[in-house]
């Protein structure tokens, strides 16, 4: 397959990142239709290349054998974090503030980046809401929380989650690169607590600096849900009972279907347990959801060819990008796999970007954690990190933006935001490229 096969995926990419820019009003009623006219278009080329039946068992293939557990994943997680409310007053203080940021990334890869941001981002735009310099405080916790936070398992990023369900053990991540993502989110906690005393010491002091009321977190069901949803995850990597049935080519495991279906359970039961007061206090919706659930299901039919051409290696369309991330003698740069992932996740979205340098690396999960290891690192590193470089990198960033500007916070516009992200983030991951803090990245 030559290069044209890969416009559908590139044009539905450009589509995500311009249409809310260019025609805001038309792409919000009419996102799914054009998402969905990309993917037609898609299953139109494989037919005309390769026959009905291979276009029908490949898009088969990316809806049951991908994108249905990682829309039931990302479901679930919003479900029951949409559930729990933080009340009370809580006042923007930049020890408040880092308090909140570094909770935000620590429970980032427990409740995921989404999870994460819609538990904490409105009671931290209410901390803020009065000051007049607040709009650092959501770009760093998009950063943190809604990126960086996520990078220690599955459950944290999109794309782990991608790589979870290729074969990539649950818990690698979190043995190795807990080190680079505590270094990466320590230092930018102190760069924000630094900018956020400075910035507040530069404001008048708040009017109604008295007492409130005390901060009581309500919901705490979903608590327990969440710990239900990684129970799940964790029963359906270990356990492994050799039963499956195949689907017009594809095999659906017994455990990853048990594990979709309790997913949706514990969804439908935070909805059950949960006082509808609670989500209507979060402003809690299901359009934000329902995008990502139409918006993806194109990206997974769209990017089948794109997979294809990297599977032939060297001889294929894609062969100059297999060059610049692998050396003459066959084995591939770490560096390179991260700047190229990073830089590709930040426009392309970080979900895709993965699937397609993980197929880049080989595709084989068990020797990308063992001999490549420092290559399946760099990726995972570069998907995650630099998602947070601007607004369509992961999923969390423009729904934070989007509710910040809602409650009144004038966010930057999306280059305005990129500008700002990337003076934030760009050093920090040079210096992760030149300091060899862990053999996986040292330079080559």
């Amino acid at each position: 397959m030559t290069w044209p096969f890969a416009l559908p995926f590139a044009g539905l990419l450009l589509s995500i990142a311009l249409g809310p820019l260019l025609f805001a009003g038309f792409w919000h009623h009419h996102y799914g239709k054009i998402a969905a006219a990309w993917a037609l278009v898609t299953l139109a080329a494989l037919t005309w290349q390769a026959g009905m039946a291979t276009a029908l068992a490949s898009f088969v293939h990316a809806l049951l054998g991908e994108y249905l557990s990682f829309i039931v994943l990302l479901f679930a997680l919003y479900t029951v974090a949409g559930g729990i409310l933080v009340t009370g007053t809580i006042r923007g203080t930049p020890v408040t503030n880092t308090a909140i940021l570094a909770l935000g990334t620590v429970i980032a890869s427990v409740v995921g980046t989404t999870g994460a941001a819609m538990i904490l981002v409105r009671p931290l735009i209410r901390a803020n809401l009065a000051r007049q310099h607040n709009v650092h405080v959501l770009i760093f916790f998009i950063i943190l929380a809604a990126n960086v936070g996520g990078a220690l398992s599955p459950l944290g990023d999109p794309p782990l989650f991608v790589g979870f369900l290729r074969g990539v053990d649950f818990f690698w991540t979190t043995r190795t690169i807990w080190l680079q993502t505590a270094i990466v989110a320590g230092l930018l906690l102190v760069v924000f607590a630094a900018i956020d005393a400075w910035r507040y010491r530069a404001e008048p002091a708040p009017k109604d600096a008295g007492r409130g009321d005390p901060v009581r977190i309500r919901g705490l069901v979903n608590v327990v849900l969440i710990a239900a949803i990684v129970a799940s995850m964790l029963i359906s990597a270990t356990w492994k009972p050799g039963i499956g049935f195949d689907v017009v080519g594809t095999h659906i495991e017994l455990q990853n279907l048990l594990r979709d279906i309790t997913l949706v359970v514990i969804a439908g039961l935070s909805l059950w347990l949960t006082p509808d007061e609670h989500r209507e206090a979060n402003g809690f919706n299901w359009e934000p959801i329902r995008e990502v659930a139409k918006l993806f299901a194109a990206i997974f039919t769209a990017i089948v060819p794109v997979i294809a051409m990297l599977n032939a290696g060297h001889d294929g369309t894609f062969g100059w990008l297999l060059n610049a991330v692998t050396t003459p003698s066959g084995a591939p740069r770490e560096v390179a796999y991260f700047w190229f992932t990073g830089l590709m996740s930040a426009f392309l979205d970080n979900a895709p970007t993965y699937l397609l340098f993980f197929e880049l690396a080989g595709g084989d999960p068990k020797v990308l954690m063992n001999d490549l290891a420092g290559t399946l690192a760099a990726i995972s590193m570069g998907a995650v990190y630099m998602g947070a470089l601007t607004y369509i990198g992961n999923a969390p960033n423009f729904m934070v933006a989007a509710i910040a500007n809602e409650r009144g916070i004038r966010m930057p516009s999306f280059f305005g935001y990129t500008l700002r992200a990337a003076a934030i983030l760009i050093p920090l991951f040079v210096l992760l490229t030149v300091l060899p803090i862990h053999p996986l990245l040292s330079p080559r």
